[in-house]
């Protein structure tokens, strides 16, 4: 559908794409009807709605676009946020309609729907996180499709990655770094005796939420050690090396279906090294090189980035990263209890460090609520029951009709401001 060129067209869309109860919106376009300067222009109408929390910033974009379908998927969640974009798939915030949660949807691109190893990957990836439970790996709800819509319904996490927070505002501390560190390692544990390896350790896919906790997330690489993934996953393993150059293990290189929970650990090595120094060790070279240093060449020493990591941190981060699996820490047990003397606890991050989200997509059932009103004293309300008015106002039963209703209400507000002004002049 074409861009709405009138607020009329706004509105209607507004009201096709389900995204409000039609009572919400009846009601805030007689609330701001009755404001000194109504917004008469599709954008500054979709601008006044984002700053009363009536839509999200995406919700708002893709109706001044034209847009009004798919607001509501599988006629379970509502669209709110766009969160991200990763190889599997866009992540977007979502509500519950019926039950007011707020999940993350990690939906499946268009074009890979019909790449079986693709979708095979990724209904994988929902069977992984299904069978974890841990305070710190993000938990899945449900895996469903639309059409050809498929989508992993999974917790969703209020915060940043821990890359995001390192490119943003530079390095950790020693103690932050420690600790985020370590919960991951307690995550990956849990993950290891369920059998289970994650094969994509990195800043990337480690959040920190507001309350200072670290949640894993992107189990799509994650393979069980007891599943033989059957013909289609060793085609895919074979042919591709799985997982991100930067932080990939030596062996996960050669061989990425033979890879066991060392080489999470490796991964989770260069990450520690990251949150301390703002940098991968390999960061400069292409794919190939990196992928050949991470097998023969050792990294320059953290000391020389950052002299303050104490020399026992920088000692566990080489251990961690040692070439052969067999001189790394064994299970992430191990590592958990190496850094405990550098462990001060999860402090809540600052602010700023935490997203900036929409009105609307702040708190669940922010998007269908308009605020309360202040309750009448008894006077006014005895003052109501006495009047009897001759007619009341009801709006019309047909939308297009109630929709231009409103707008000339609008319309005429407008008008009537601006005449009170050019009288005040003169």
């Amino acid at each position: 559908m074409a861009a709405p060129k009138t607020i009329i067209d706004f509105i209607d869309l507004v009201a096709k794409s389900n995204i409000l109860e039609r009572r919400t919106l009846d009601g805030y376009i007689q609330k701001i009807g009755g404001e000194p300067n109504p917004p008469t222009k599709p954008r500054l109408l979709a601008q006044t709605m984002v700053r009363d929390g009536i839509l999200t910033n995406l919700q708002a974009g893709l109706i001044l676009r034209g847009k009004y379908k798919n607001f509501i998927i599988s006629g379970k969640y509502k669209l709110l946020e766009h969160l991200g974009t990763g190889g599997m798939g866009s992540v977007y915030l979502c509500e519950h309609v019926l039950m007011r949660r707020r999940v993350a949807l990690k939906v499946l691109p268009n074009d890979k729907v019909n790449d079986h190893v693709v979708l095979e990957r990724f209904y994988r990836e929902a069977r992984a996180v299904a069978a974890l439970d841990h305070r710190n790996i993000v938990r899945a709800h449900d895996i469903d499709h639309d059409g050809d819509l498929h989508f992993l319904v999974l917790e969703y996490v209020d915060g940043s990655s821990l890359q995001y927070i390192v490119e943003k505002f530079g390095p950790l501390t020693v103690a932050r770094a420690a600790n985020a560190i370590r919960q991951t390692a307690d995550g990956l544990q849990h993950a290891h005796e369920a059998g289970l390896v994650h094969r994509d350790i990195k800043p990337g896919n480690l959040l920190l939420d507001r309350t200072g906790m670290v949640k894993i997330l992107d189990l799509g690489l994650a393979r069980f050690f007891d599943d033989d993934g059957g013909q289609i996953t060793r085609q895919h393993n074979l042919q591709n090396v799985l997982g991100t150059a930067d932080y990939l293990a030596p062996e996960q290189a050669l061989d990425s279906a033979a890879v066991d929970i060392r080489g999470d650990i490796y991964s989770l090595g260069v990450t520690f090294y990251y949150l301390l120094t703002g940098r991968s060790p390999y960061r400069d070279g292409s794919v190939s090189q990196k992928l050949v240093w991470h097998q023969i060449s050792a990294p320059t020493p953290i000391l020389e980035h950052r002299p303050d990591v104490p020399k026992k941190i920088a000692a566990i981060i080489e251990v961690m990263m040692a070439k052969d699996p067999v001189q790394r820490f064994q299970t992430p047990q191990d590592l958990f209890d190496a850094l405990a003397p550098w462990d001060e606890g999860n402090d809540f991050p600052p602010d700023h460090e935490m997203p900036q989200l929409s009105r609307a997509a702040m708190g669940s059932c922010s998007t269908n609520r308009l605020p309360a009103e202040p309750p009448l004293s008894r006077s006014a309300v005895a003052a109501t029951r006495k009047r009897k008015p001759r007619w009341r106002f009801e709006w019309p039963q047909n939308p297009r009709v109630r929709t231009a209703a409103m707008v000339g209400g609008l319309t005429l507000a407008g008008l009537a401001g601006a005449a009170a002004a050019v009288l005040a002049a003169h």
